[in-house]
């Protein structure tokens, strides 16, 4: 089901494509979740632990690029993972102000096939989709979210409380 909005036939558009995605993302998100459960593990410590298996040993600011989480919700999801014994932090030997996050055997042992669960999952879910589709699809959703002028209206709209 789409908008029922009464504005301008663009507006209409724009809202019952956002319904849409917002719609599609969140049953791929509530498969994955389940995944994520069967593993143990939330979606932040999914992320955390899927960039540490791919890229190696990195620091919490570049993990907080790749997993789009704030260093200050990062900081708590590595303390979750480090007191089940599923990271270390440790301090650059160079830069005593860098820590670096690792994999333990053990977290190796539990995203590893967490990680090929949640993979089987994903090419199940696009296989409705053919390939063009899927580079389509992706090359649309790089575009809405790269959009970083519109930071600039969201920071300089003044909400009901405000005023």
């Amino acid at each position: 089901m789409g908008t029922h909005y009464k504005g301008t036939a663009k507006e209409k558009l724009a809202l019952d494509t956002y319904i849409k995605l917002n719609r599609a993302t969140n049953s791929v998100n509530r498969r994955h979740f389940l995944v994520t459960r069967q593993h143990g593990l939330t979606s932040s410590q999914f992320a955390v632990m899927e960039a540490l298996l791919h890229l190696g040993p990195q620091c919490q600011r570049s993990i907080s690029e790749k997993v789009l989480l704030s260093t200050g919700n990062l900081t708590t999801v590595i303390d979750n993972l480090e007191s089940h014994g599923w990271v270390t932090r440790t301090r650059d030997k160079v830069d005593r102000r860098m820590v670096m996050i690792d994999l333990t055997d053990t977290g190796r042992s539990i995203i590893e096939p967490a990680f090929q669960l949640n993979l089987k999952l994903i090419l199940e879910e696009f296989a409705v989709l053919s390939e063009s589709e899927q580079t389509e699809l992706s090359r649309l959703c790089k575009v809405l979210g790269t959009q970083n002028h519109l930071n600039d209206t969201i920071n300089h709209s003044k909400s009901p409380e405000s005023e």
